[in-house]
Formats: structure tokens, sequence, C-alpha cells
């Protein structure tokens, strides 16, 4: 696969799979391989809830719903590649706030602000919106069918593939790479799993294996 393809021709990547066979793990590693944007569910909700402290939704740590719910359309969230670390940050309207949402505060309140029908409507909309730049990769269930049903690659994740990878670390472990660092295992677990998806996955033609 030549270079211009890998620079020019991006895509959107959607992971679906089994619960806990490491979806959001492996579209990260995709992600900063690939130098794409990872869609981080998690921290879009976070994000709202942040909003939602710093512009008085919230009081005695009561959230008043209704009021969240108003606001919901000036509520703008994206996420911007940072190459110092090799991963996505999350910005709301253009502020970086990636340390922000990792407060205790903001844990104590995002289930409650991610039950909100209307919050969930609203991200899928700006994930959609995020998704038509292209160079996203994105995990979740029902990711393929829901959030990008028109996605160029489509994979889906089972927990027996995970085991055989995570049976691949301990076995190399045991013949002396255990010295290697994670970051180094991890890139050999990926380019392994990068083959078995490019011969797997039916992507209709031969530009779409990116992956590969």
């Amino acid at each position: 696969m030549n270079s211009s393809i890998r620079q020019n021709r991006k895509i959107v990547i959607a992971v679906d799979g089994f619960s806990s066979c490491g979806k959001s793990t492996f579209a990260k590693l995709v992600a900063a391989r690939l130098g794409y944007i990872f869609i981080d569910t998690g921290a879009m909700y976070r994000a709202v809830t942040l909003y939602a402290i710093e512009h008085g939704c919230v009081t005695n740590g009561i959230l008043d719903e209704d009021k969240l719910i108003a606001a919901l359309d000036d509520i703008t969230i994206s996420f911007r590649f940072n190459p110092d670390r090799g991963a996505s940050d999350i910005y709301v309207n253009d502020e970086w706030v990636e340390g922000k949402i990792r407060t205790i505060t903001v844990s104590n309140l995002v289930s409650r602000v991610s039950a909100i029908g209307e919050v969930r409507t609203r991200l899928v909309a700006l994930q959609q919106e995020m998704g038509r730049e292209k160079g996203v990769v994105m995990d979740g269930r029902d990711i393929g069918t829901v959030v990008f049903p028109n996605a160029e690659l489509k994979i889906y994740m089972t927990a027996i593939r995970m085991r055989s990878l995570s049976g691949q670390h301990f076995l190399f472990g045991d013949r002396g790479m255990n010295r290697a660092s994670t970051v180094e295992q991890h890139n050999l677990l990926l380019g392994t799993f990068f083959g078995d998806v490019a011969a797997e996955v039916a992507v209709g033609d031969e530009e779409n294996l990116l992956l590969r």
C-alpha cells in the first residue's frame, strides 16, 4: 500500500463487538498508528457534565436536567490529535478540557448526565458530524449500525480474538521478550491484528485495505 493512500484517503473506522473484549484499547491504538481522531464517547459525556457544572445546571450536587437539555445546542465538542502524546485531546467550544473532565466532581455526576436521552441524541449527532470529516476511529456497541452505518471499514471484535492476542503476549514473555516495552509489545500485537483484519474484512476494493 503506497504512502499517498495512507495519507490522503482517510476513512471512518467503526469498531464494534462483545463487551470487555478490548474494543477501546484496540481503537485507540489504531487511531494513534494512523494519526486519526479517536472519538472517546466516555470523554464526551464527561465534557457535557463539565459544561453543566460550569454553566449553572448543577446546584449543591443536584442536576437540573431541563436546564441542561435547553443548553445542549450551545455545546460543541471536538477532538484534535495530539502528536506529542499520540492521542486525541478533547475540546468543548474550542476550550481544551482534557484535564478538567477527569475530576471527582465530574465523575460523581456523569452517570446522571449520560442517562438523559436528549444528551445521547445530541452526542450521536456530534459524532456523525465528526465522521463527515473522515479520519476517525470510534468503538462501542452498534457504532457500525447506528452512528456510522456507512463507515468504510467496520471491525467486529470477539473475546476469542482478544484471548488469542493475550496468549501471544504471554508467549512472547516466555521467549525472552519481557524486556520489551509495553508500547513495543502492543505494536507487535497490533501488526498481527492488522494482517488478520485485512484478510477477514470484506472492504470492496484494494485501496480500502488501509490497515494492512
